[in-house]
């Protein structure tokens, strides 16, 4: 399914696979999606979600989610544009947001796992002169986390696109690859 594709009767499941940062857009607009409260189904429409929160305008909730995409799109970054401005700027912080356990099985050279005092050194830097690429596997939680650095100041905040998956693939073929779940 094309983004293009995504109407009042497709699924939310449907919808994220689409526009994985949906959930979040959703969230930070409308409340909806980030507690039990407010939660959804994965089989629900979108229309029926738009009308069990308070009857609102699908074709506006659309917009949202589209816009909130764009928006993303501009944060991510092509393994192969990364691996480049490696090589240019050694300054370029990896933060992986995925499990330990993930992280001691594969990780990029130089990469640090996302921990408390890792974000605590990040934000306690107080600028924006080192860029810090989030990278996750498959391109799909990593945004939530730079969002969450965005949120807080940092403007040099990019996601690799498609994880260390992509990386893996594009970059260094020699890092393995795997599947979760």
């Amino acid at each position: 399914m094309t983004n293009g594709a995504i109407a009042s009767q497709s699924t939310l499941r449907e919808v994220l696979e689409a526009y994985p940062g949906a959930q979040r857009a959703l969230f930070r607009r409308y409340h909806i999606g980030g507690c039990s409260q407010c939660g959804f189904q994965p089989g629900e429409t979108l229309e029926q979600v738009c009308q069990r929160n308070g009857d609102l305008d699908v074709i506006e909730v659309l917009n949202q989610i589209r816009t909130s995409h764009q928006q993303d799109e501009k944060i991510l970054i092509e393994p192969k544009e990364l691996a480049e401005w490696l090589i240019q700027d050694k300054s370029i912080r990896l933060l992986d947001v995925r499990s330990r356990e993930e992280f001691e099985a594969v990780h990029i050279e130089g990469s640090v796992m996302m921990s408390q005092p890792v974000t605590q050194e990040i934000m306690a830097e107080g600028t924006n002169s080192r860029p810090l690429v989030i990278i996750d596997h498959q391109g799909k939680q990593g945004l939530d986390a730079a969002a969450y650095f965005i949120g807080h100041g940092l403007k040099q905040v990019r996601c690799l696109r498609g994880g260390l998956d992509a990386w893996s693939r594009e970059v260094d073929s020699k890092l393995p690859r795997y599947r979760l779940g």
